[in-house]
């Protein structure tokens, strides 16, 4: 039997316990993570996270160390605009392309990376660094520093970009 399907509405936009998601100029807002699929290509898809981190650390998208999911058998693109701050406004700043590759169990592997530095204004003395990082079925970033005890505030807007490869 067929069916009508109406148009999914909502006067003034939608909301989650009463914080809005969309708004009714189809903004999307204070969402986690947001994911794009092409409704012909299901085996491909693209998410977009911030992750955050302290000093020497591995960066994650919450309090509680969750880092970016990486799902088994895909190869991945994943672009990661990242910035270094401390207190005084010493700024590092630079743009990470990597290719990630995950296999059947999970064993997640950082194929190549492309690192190109927009900013560093990091003293002499000091060293500021960050590396991706691959684990089981997981990608982040690992950040160091040396030469200093200031706080190091890092921030990455990611970009994962995977495609099934089996």
């Amino acid at each position: 039997m067929a069916t009508t399907k109406e148009k999914f509405d909502s006067t003034g936009g939608f909301s989650i316990d009463k914080t809005v998601i969309v708004d009714e100029l189809r903004n999307a807002k204070d969402l986690n993570t947001l994911e794009i699929k092409n409704s012909e290509y299901t085996d491909s898809a693209r998410r977009t996270f911030i992750l955050r981190g302290l000093n020497t650390a591995v960066l994650q998208l919450d309090v509680n160390g969750t880092q970016v999911t990486i799902e088994n058998d895909t190869l991945n693109f994943v672009t990661g605009h990242i910035m270094g701050v401390n207190a005084s406004g010493t700024v590092y700043s630079a743009k990470l392309e990597s290719v990630v590759f995950c296999d059947s169990v999970g064993a997640t592997t950082v194929l190549s990376s492309m690192r190109t530095v927009i900013k560093d204004d990091v003293p002499s003395g000091q060293t500021w660094n960050i590396d991706p990082l691959g684990s089981s079925n997981r990608f982040s970033y690992n950040t160091t520093r040396a030469g200093t005890t200031n706080n190091i505030k890092w921030v990455a807007v990611t970009e994962v970009v995977s495609i099934e490869w089996q």
